[in-house]
């Protein structure tokens, strides 16, 4: 960063009372060399001081015999005089017993430690023969140092673990206890070393992107040390990187106010140089110097180009072009080559062949991604992005959610490198525009059906079919010079009648490969059936389904079956637990199958277990479908497993998570069964990782009233998808078709399931007016059907609602009522939450000591079932009753009980929110520095979730921690923006927020 030092700081020299100690003579030891006989000996001073004995502590005696000892472990081996030592224990006004003192206590020190170790000569005293990282601030050094190495070197991401473990060292206070001023001067002087490795740490941070995180941290930092520029400078830019420029500026004035006013003194030049760069919206600023990223599972040199087929023919002069567009890519801002074609028409695979080529070009690595441009469901670039970062080796909690931060920091990770990017098969120019490079040295391939005329600064190719000779070549590399040799006119025909198509001719000749019986005329006269493929070959696309037809027509019947049905499943790719199910066969003969399809080039290995169609490829397997199943019943069958699959897995998953939970008795029994889990943590693997193919499938099955129903029980099972933030809109808009769908099919029981699915959509994302409305209308509908349910599910989101609008006598209406029906169903962990949730209105109004006790009959009835999820969620409310009793130490520990188990399951609402609260804890206990860390810790885990009311509740108390710090002006940037968030919300919290401005206004 502009105006650091570089490096990490060494640790201060020592000032030394009295006179030079003698340095060591030849062959004496400087306290790090080995020795056997204290081998096991371990101290400390980055703390208490204290020793062991491997793992036995040692009592190391009197305050002053603990000064004596710490003296002489500073010092590193050399000897300290008895003068010395006087001065160091008690400064000016020693004992008349000093000298007899520190006689007594180094021979109780002697008498605890190893022989040799502590040792007397010249009149004084020394510790000597210590082992390698014996003394924890020895460690610390030299971690410190090799740190330094590490940044000099650019590698960043070791440099900034090595000072995490150097300051991990430190527990508490150095010398905490030890009397003296010796003692005192070497606290300050390693105080300060600890704050510069801190500064450190935390200027990395900030290079590597990480400033949301760095936000919270560096708040607390600069509440417990409010003087202390460097650390406000680091603050302000963190927060202006963080999208936060009015709280940066605020930081300023802050500054400013407070040097004012405690040391009649400015800013220093480099503080006030940051803060009118920022005010100038300085671009250096926006970007870290230097964007190395953190070290992930995935590697930072990504090598993720698909493998180039070693038939690769013809297309020469295209391969000169784009290999000396690439090559000319070092120096220029970018290079961009855009490949526009129709489908089959070989624009990966020249992409592909050329980007290979031009690897030695691009060291820093090579992208690649499937836009899936050409599908219904065409790749979202936020998405896109954020496998770029996990590849570039960008930690997950680095990436902002937005597409424009993950954009910006895309860019600023690819500053410095030469990377190539492969962007396969996009939709248009707006979808590419955020995943370019836009630096020196990277370049861009980008293969389209359209022309990019669009694309700013892009080379377009228009890549048309092969010419004959090339075609001709291509397929006698696939089928052999022995067979095409002999029958050259009827391979000519061959590749005639596929159009000259890459694709086409591939496909053609690997079937032809793999039937020696056939010659190349009997292929030939296959092909000039014109029924089969002459239209198809003029209508540009359709030119690829007449080859698909060949390979098709040469499946074995079960293939055939397979090939069929597997293109009626929705979803990028599908596992091959969910092809089973599709298909009704074991997993062993399904995956036999499907190997075979990849076999034939009609399916694509996305992943071990998982396959993939090319999109064209899955429209005429559909188009098949349709025309060859019979019965055409068993097309719907088909899907109808592929929803039981899921809807019985997904149920597995909700069972294990909330043990006892009444919700998996209440949904529709699936026929076809699901998979079966070792734990929680598998069975949350798999419902994100199948997120998007289960919604898909979804959404898929609303088309049809036979498995509306089902689809909506799916749904409701996996609403932690909605919680999750990963995939909240895609859950909440398909929840929306699903209502939809009942309601045109006039399915009243399906409807209030589909309402109750969105009732918590909305709550979630802080809209309670309609979450409510939807309520009302869910109760309605399902008491029409029968279906009690539902009723209890939207009584109890109404009660915690009206808690939300202060309508609490309504809230306690619903919630009492809620409990009542959950007790009829018996369905305990529903009647716990309901309680839970009362106490809430309780403590809204007043009754304390009642809320404490709902709460705690909640926590009995989850723990007595072994529901830990939900018991975190009542702990969560035993945590606000307890805070507004006073029991402020219960309460935090509550809260953190909550956090753990939030965090471990993935739920990033409940994580925040439990955050939020823990800052309200922190402020009722006077302590503003750790509330404001919490509160900035909630507003980093909320962001995409949980709504703008939640935000602005978060935001008034990060204010109200940080006006407890003095950091008015940043206090006062959060109140604003709290303010402007209830009155466009209509919220009552809008008046709170403006008496919390009106005094710093009169001020």
């Amino acid at each position: 960063m502009d105006g650091v030092p570089a490096g990490v700081p060494r640790v201060p020299e020592q000032r030394r009372p009295g006179s030079s100690p003698e340095s060591p003579g030849p062959g004496e030891s400087t306290g790090r060399a080995g020795a056997v006989a204290s081998a096991s000996l371990r101290f400390s001073v980055l703390g208490p001081v204290r020793a062991w004995r491997g793992t036995e502590p040692i009592t190391t005696g009197s305050p002053q015999q603990r000064a004596l000892l710490a003296a002489l472990l500073l010092r590193e081996g050399r000897t300290a005089t008895a003068a010395e030592l006087i001065d160091a224990l008690w400064g000016e006004e020693p004992p008349s017993q000093a000298l007899a003192a520190v006689r007594t206590y180094a021979s109780r020190l002697r008498k605890v430690l190893d022989p040799g170790v502590l040792v007397s000569e010249s009149g004084g005293y020394a510790v000597r023969d210590l082992p390698d990282g014996a003394l924890d601030l020895a460690v610390a050094q030299d971690l410190a140092t090799e740190a330094e190495k590490a940044r000099t070197a650019g590698d960043l991401c070791h440099a900034r673990d090595v000072l995490r473990r150097a300051l991990a060292l430190w527990d508490g206070e150095t010398l905490a206890g030890v009397p003296g001023p010796y003692a005192e001067a070497q606290r300050v002087r390693l105080e300060e070393w600890r704050l510069q490795l801190l500064e450190s740490r935390l200027d990395m941070d900030l290079e590597q992107g990480c400033h949301a995180e760095a936000v919270s941290e560096l708040t607390a930092l600069t509440a417990a040390h409010p003087l202390r520029e460097r650390l406000r400078e680091l603050l302000m830019l963190a927060l202006y990187r963080s999208g936060r420029q009015a709280e940066a500026l605020a930081v300023y004035a802050d500054t400013r106010r407070l040097l004012a006013d405690e040391l009649g003194v400015d800013p220093r030049p480099g503080l006030s140089e940051l803060q009118q760069r920022i005010l100038q919206a300085d671009p250096g600023l926006a970007e870290p110097s230097s964007p190395a990223p953190e070290p992930a599972a995935a590697p930072v040199r990504p090598a993720q180009l698909p493998a180039t087929v070693p038939d690769f023919t013809g297309r020469s002069a295209f391969v000169r072009e784009l290999g000396g567009l690439l090559a000319s890519a070092e120096g220029r801002v970018m290079a961009v080559s855009a490949l526009a074609g129709i489908g089959g028409v070989g624009k990966t695979t020249l992409a592909v062949h050329v980007a290979h080529q031009a690897r030695a070009a691009f060291p820093d690595g090579q992208l690649y991604v499937d836009l899936q441009g050409a599908g219904a469901r065409a790749a979202e670039p936020e998405t896109v992005l954020g496998s770029f970062l996990r590849a570039l080796g960008t930690a997950d909690s680095a990436i902002p959610d937005s597409l424009e931060e993950r954009a910006a920091l895309y860019r600023s990770v690819l500053a410095g490198r030469r990377v190539l990017v492969l962007l396969d098969n996009a939709r248009d120019a707006a979808q590419v525009r955020p995943l370019l490079p836009g630096t020196d040295g990277c370049a861009a391939l980008v293969t389209s059906r359209v022309r990019m005329v669009d694309l700013a600064g892009a080379h377009l190719v228009d890549l048309d079919v092969m010419s004959p000779d090339e075609a001709l070549a291509l397929f006698t590399k696939i089928v052999g010079q022995e067979r095409v040799a002999s029958e050259r006119k009827a391979a000519l025909d061959v590749v005639a009648a596929c159009g000259f198509l890459p694709l086409a001719i591939r496909i053609a000749a690997s079937r032809l490969a793999a039937r020696r019986t056939w010659t190349v005329s009997v292929l030939a006269a296959k092909l000039a059936d014109e029924r089969r493929r002459l239209d198809e070959l003029q209508a540009g696309d359709l030119a690829v389904k007449a080859t698909f037809e060949l390979g098709y027509g040469q499946l074995e019947p079960a293939q055939a079956r397979a090939f069929r049905l597997l293109g009626l499943a929705d979803g990028p790719d599908i596992s091959l637990a969910a092809a089973a199910a599709v298909l009704d066969l074991p997993a062993e003969e399904t995956e036999d199958l499907l190997e075979s399809l990849v076999d034939t080039s009609l399916l694509e290995s996305a992943a071990p277990g998982r396959y993939r169609f090319h999109d064209l490829v899955r429209l005429y397997a559909r188009a098949c479908a349709e025309r060859d199943e019979q019965p055409p019943s068993e097309r719907t069958a088909a899907v109808s497993r592929l929803l039981d699959f899921y809807l019985a897995s997904a149920a597995g998953v909700y069972a294990i998570e909330r043990p006892g939970d009444r919700l998996v008795d209440h949904l529709t029994v699936p026929a076809y069964p699901g998979l079966r889990f070792a734990n929680r943590h598998a069975a949350q693997d798999w419902l994100y990782a199948e997120a998007i193919c289960l919604l898909a499938c979804v959404r898929q099955c609303a088309a049809q009233p036979g498995t509306l129903p089902r689809a909506i029980d799916l749904l409701w099972a996996a609403h932690d998808l909605s919680e999750s933030g990963a995939n909240a809109r895609e859950y909440e808009a398909t929840a929306e078709a699903l209502l939809e769908a009942a309601r045109l099919h006039g399915l009243p029981r399906a409807e209030a399931r589909a309402l109750t699915t969105l009732v918590n959509v909305h709550h979630v994302g802080g809209r309670f007016e309609r979450a409510d409305q939807e309520a009302e209308r869910a109760i309605l509908l399902a008491q029409q059907a029968d279906d009690l349910l539902p009723v209890c599910w939207a009584r109890n989101a109404r009660g915690i609602i009206a808690l939300y609008q202060n309508r609490h006598e309504d809230g306690e209406e619903h919630l009492s009522r809620a409990i009542e029906h959950f007790r009829a169903l018996g369905d305990r962990p529903g009647e716990a939450a309901a309680l839970c949730n009362l106490s809430r209105i309780h403590l809204a109004t007043g009754r304390t000591a009642s809320a404490v006790a709902l709460a705690r009959e909640g926590i009995d009835i989850y723990d007595g079932m072994g529901n830990s999820l939900r018991g975190a969620n009542a702990r969560y409310a035993l945590g606000l009753a307890l805070t507004q009793s006073g029991e402020l130490g219960d309460a935090a520990g509550r809260l953190q009980e909550a956090l753990e188990v939030f965090r471990d399951s993935r739920q990033r609402l409940w994580e925040g929110m439990s955050l939020f609260r823990l800052a309200e804890v922190d402020l009722a206990a006077r302590r503003p520095a750790q509330a404001a860390a919490n509160a900035e810790m909630a507003l980093t885990v909320l962001r995409g979730i949980g709504g703008e009311w939640r935000r602005g509740n978060v935001l008034t108390v990060l204010g109200r921690a940080l006006s407890g710090i003095g950091q008015t002006g940043r206090a006062q940037v959060c109140w604003q923006e709290a303010a402007a968030i209830y009155e466009e919300l209509g919220s009552p919290e809008a008046a709170e927020v403006r008496a919390l401005l009106t005094p710093l206004r009169a001020a």
